[in-house]
């Protein structure tokens, strides 16, 4: 009896295997320009929240220690003239501990500073001067309160004495997930809207 040859199994053609391998290629591209715009989508919405927190937090600590300060600059050169007040700069100072006994008092300031080399944005710093027995004592201590400021703004509001009866501080800070670094490359590469804060603080010290 006669055997039936088998049929020869034929493989994949060059053409065949460069299309697969195209199809393949392009669905891997899909993938990651999803997953690319996935991430920078969480990146994006994380900035924000973390920087909205850490700002509100530097807010209210602000608002407390307008609250508790005393004797506020800068304030109008006539405090009578209607159009000096209210004042806006950008800083405030203030007296935020007296020590009558020992003659020490430490003046705090809080000022913003624009973009230095290598920034985007500026920043809003602290400064604590200490002052003993109407000496400056040493250099004043800094720290940086919060980076990636746009814009800040302090609006005082006097009364008679120059007595200051109200303080509103305006910030406009650009969300950045690293609060502590400055000049990061690629930062905000995302175009995140500025988040504004905006508080407000009378002294209880009349």
């Amino acid at each position: 009896m006669k055997r039936t040859p088998a049929p020869r199994r034929r493989g994949f053609s060059m053409v065949e295997l460069l299309l697969s391998l195209a199809i393949v290629s392009m669905v891997l591209t899909s993938s990651m320009v999803a997953l690319d715009a996935a991430f920078k989508g969480y990146r994006a919405t994380t900035d924000a929240a973390s920087t909205h927190v850490v700002s509100r937090i530097v807010m209210h600590r602000m608002v407390a220690m307008i609250r508790t300060g005393k004797e506020f600059g800068p304030f109008p050169s006539d405090v009578l003239d209607s159009s000096q007040n209210p004042l806006e700069s950008d800083f405030i100072e203030f007296v935020s501990m007296e020590d009558i006994d020992n003659d020490i008092r430490q003046v705090t300031r809080i000022e913003f500073r624009e973009a230095e080399d290598g920034e985007d944005y500026g920043s809003l710093w602290f400064v604590l001067y200490t002052f003993d027995g109407g000496v400056l004592d040493g250099d004043p201590a800094e720290a940086r309160m919060i980076p990636n400021v746009e814009d800040a703004t302090f609006t005082l509001d006097y009364s008679v004495g120059p007595r200051l009866g109200n303080a509103t501080i305006d910030l406009l800070i650009r969300p950045n997930d690293d609060l502590d670094a400055v000049g990061v490359e690629g930062r905000n590469e995302n175009n995140t809207e500025p988040i504004r804060l905006v508080g407000s603080a009378t002294p209880r010290r009349l």
